[in-house]
């Protein structure tokens, strides 16, 4: 059984089988799919899921703060399965592909008291921007 789905579990989450493909599908270190890849793999294990049922389910795991989404460059949201440990991004400017990185150090140490206007910061996401191998 997956993380994310003993997670959901353990929550008391209903567990029917479209939603559980969904998951089955999220599941991995680097996973990072858009709703419509998501609906095309949870299709190949189950035909009769409709996109609307990923995309229901897509919702209710964000809100759940189980699943984040992840936005870069005006590209489409991608879902990200590792909510749970707390990492950042590498994103390819080339293709878009993204990797979970999980650099040594708090980034929240980075941001000097002088650059925080008064706000009380409570995280901060660093993107990391550059060319995949296959894209250099």
């Amino acid at each position: 059984m997956s993380d994310l789905l003993g997670r959901l579990r353990a929550r008391g989450w209903r567990v029917t089988s479209q939603r559980r493909v969904v998951v089955e599908v999220l599941d991995g270190d680097h996973v990072h799919l858009t709703a419509d890849e998501v609906h095309v793999r949870a299709a190949r294990r189950l035909a009769e899921i409709s996109r609307a049922t990923v995309y229901n389910t897509l919702s209710e795991l964000v809100a759940l703060g189980e699943v984040k989404e992840v936005a870069t460059d005006g590209r489409a949201r991608r879902y990200d399965p590792n909510a749970a440990r707390p990492h950042q991004h590498l994103v390819c400017s080339g293709c878009g592909t993204i990797r979970d990185v999980h650099p040594s150090g708090d980034p929240l140490a980075a941001l000097p008291d002088t650059e925080r206007f008064g706000f009380t910061v409570a995280e901060a996401e660093v993107t990391y921007r550059g060319l995949c191998p296959s894209c250099v």
